[in-house]
């Protein structure tokens, strides 16, 4: 085998840089700038995510010159997308550790080993949709009548924590696992008196937290598939949003409640990106430039319009109020 060898219809070498930099950037981030669990500062939080994003655009600019404009807007267009998306997350997240009561110390732990497993569930899923899109090309009217369903759902109020507490595999892991009735430190179980393992509420912060990127990726991977079936630039443009989703979280937990008016331009951005769909069906390709200055244009107003409608009043602290909406 040689690095000129494809795998998905990318040279291996492409495939090499690419893991390399995300290796590099777990192993910078997570072993040596936070290997403890603590508190992270609002300027630590706010450089992470800063440097997260550099690092994305110089990879998008070098994908640009390597592989052409086309791709190189595309996954611009899939970056943007994916990060606009990932602040519905933002909001699950601080709800989940509003409602089990999560000191801000631990929840990089939590943090930490669900990042490392949304790299292994992403790929899945975007190999099976990719595969998907390569057998049968009727599957992309599909992810887009899905994906005017989702945007219309998204823009609709909701508890921001109520769907992943009703999730049938939390509910049965409620019933069947043995929990503390507090927090254990840093621990995701502990033994008993007895030698019997029992879980702890910070694993069943963990399983929320994963439950709530099933559900979060679920929308957000047909959606990239609306601007480009490329599944080189699928997974790296979605990767590379994902990955600074921890120090956004940090960056943005203090002012979510900045932030709630957002949903209505995420839920446009996945009802476009499912137009999307059916215009190229019917009518052709849409240019990448345009999909890019599109979805930026949305991000962006949406982004305004909610710091203008939040403009008097922002709460400090948004994990209070989230678990207080959810015990009503």
């Amino acid at each position: 085998m040689t690095w000129t060898a494809e795998f998905l219809d990318k040279p291996l070498w492409l495939w090499a840089i690419f893991v390399t930099v995300v290796v590099g950037l777990l192993a910078f981030d997570l072993g040596v700038l936070h290997r403890k669990s603590r508190e992270i500062p609002l300027n630590e939080s706010l450089v992470l995510s800063g440097a997260y994003i550099l690092v994305a655009v110089v990879f998008g600019a070098w994908t640009w010159a390597t592989l052409g404009s086309d791709a190189g807007a595309a996954f611009f267009s899939g970056y943007v997308l994916e990060k606009s998306l990932s602040l519905d997350n933002v909001f699950v997240i601080s709800a989940i550790f509003g409602t089990l009561m999560v000191p801000r110390a631990l929840q990089h732990r939590v943090l930490f080993w669900g990042i490392l497993s949304v790299l292994v569930l992403r790929a899945l899923l975007i190999g099976l949709g990719a595969a998907l899109v390569h057998e049968f090309a009727w599957i992309l009217p599909v992810f887009g009548a899905f994906l005017l369903y989702a945007g219309w759902r998204l823009s609709r109020p909701r508890s921001d924590a109520s769907e992943a507490l009703k999730n049938p595999l939390y509910q049965i892991l409620l019933r069947r696992l043995p929990v503390t009735p507090e927090l254990q430190g840093s621990r995701f179980f502990v033994r008993g008196a007895s030698g019997r393992w029992t879980a702890t509420p910070l694993f069943l912060a963990l399983v929320l937290v994963e439950l709530s990127d099933v559900m979060f990726a679920v929308d957000s991977v047909p959606a990239i598939f609306a601007i480009t079936t490329d599944p080189y630039v699928v997974y790296t443009s979605n990767i590379f949003a994902v990955l600074g989703l921890r120090a956004l979280y940090f960056a943005l937990a203090d002012v979510i409640n900045r932030f709630e008016h957002l949903k209505a331009a995420m839920g446009l951005l996945l009802a476009l990106a499912g137009a999307k769909i059916f215009y190229n069906v019917i009518f052709g390709k849409i240019d990448p430039m345009i999909s890019l200055a599109v979805t930026l244009s949305v991000l962006i107003g949406g982004v305004s319009y909610s710091l203008w409608r939040t403009r008097k009043g922002a709460k400090p602290d948004a994990a209070a109020p989230a678990s207080q909406r959810l015990a009503q």
